[in-house]
């Protein structure tokens, strides 16, 4: 097994001429990782998961993937789906691009769709789906691949609390299956610290990192997980480095 699947090694992203966004930054993401990125709105987190993707190039620096083509899947906050495709067409899109037949990929996005409990929805187009079940078919697309990086850009930012939650729980009995590393991207500490197995913060920008925690805790999480004093006590430790790195000057 390779040691890392991603790596940003001190990597720098400037828009135009001394505007520095991002960095330098060291982010290493081992086989079956999750980790979460927290920090203040402008930090950078976003570009760094674009960085991971190769949806972005840094200015200086590098960047390194061991997962090769089709082995790596972004959901971004929007669920961005054709409106036009049904739930099932959506999620096969990916498996079509790659050469699949399409008997073949809608079958394997039919089966993608009832591990994420969308076996009903299978034909629904977009505009019939509540975002909670957008959200839902965004993630089946993403997963039809089985990828071994999964990226998660703010995926439930737009949602009530109660389907962010249950969402947070299928992500996590989701990649119980497959083990995929896994990066969310969130403003919520108590959602990283719940979902992740570390939690990297950002200072304000340009984003550099201003620490990280390891978080104890079987995955997926029990029911009670979020009132045990280990993950009450690793959500204030963030949020104090949180709260220190906001200060830090730009």
């Amino acid at each position: 097994m390779e040691p890392f699947v991603a790596e940003l090694a001190q990597v720098e992203v400037e828009y135009g001429q001394a505007n520095l966004a991002l960095g330098p930054i060291d982010l290493t993401l081992a086989p079956g990782e999750i980790t979460a990125l927290v920090g203040p709105s402008g930090c950078g987190k976003s570009t760094a998961l674009r960085l991971l993707a190769g949806l972005e190039a840094p200015t200086r620096g590098h960047v390194r993937r061991t997962a090769g083509r089709g082995e790596t899947s972004v959901v971004f906050q929007a669920p961005t789906l054709a409106p036009w495709l049904s739930a099932r067409d959506n999620a096969a899109l990916p498996l079509e691009i790659s050469g699949l037949s399409r008997r073949e990929a809608r079958q394997r996005a039919e089966a993608a769709l009832a591990r994420v409990g969308l076996a009903g929805a299978a034909g629904a187009r977009p505009a019939q789906l509540s975002g909670g079940m957008a959200m839902r078919v965004s993630l089946a697309r993403a997963l039809v691949t089985e990828p071994r990086l999964l990226l998660l850009d703010e995926p439930f930012a737009a949602l009530d609390e109660i389907t962010r939650r249950a969402l947070a729980d299928d992500v996590l009995r989701l990649w119980a299956e497959t083990r995929p590393a896994i990066v969310f991207v969130t403003h919520s500490v108590e959602e990283a610290v719940y979902m992740a197995s570390r939690v990297v913060v950002f200072s304000r920008g340009p984003g550099r990192i201003a620490g990280e925690m390891s978080v104890a805790g079987p995955a997926p999480r029990p029911e009670s997980f979020r009132t045990t004093a280990g993950f009450r006590a690793t959500v204030e430790a963030v949020s104090t480095v949180l709260a220190r790195g906001m200060e830090l000057a730009s």
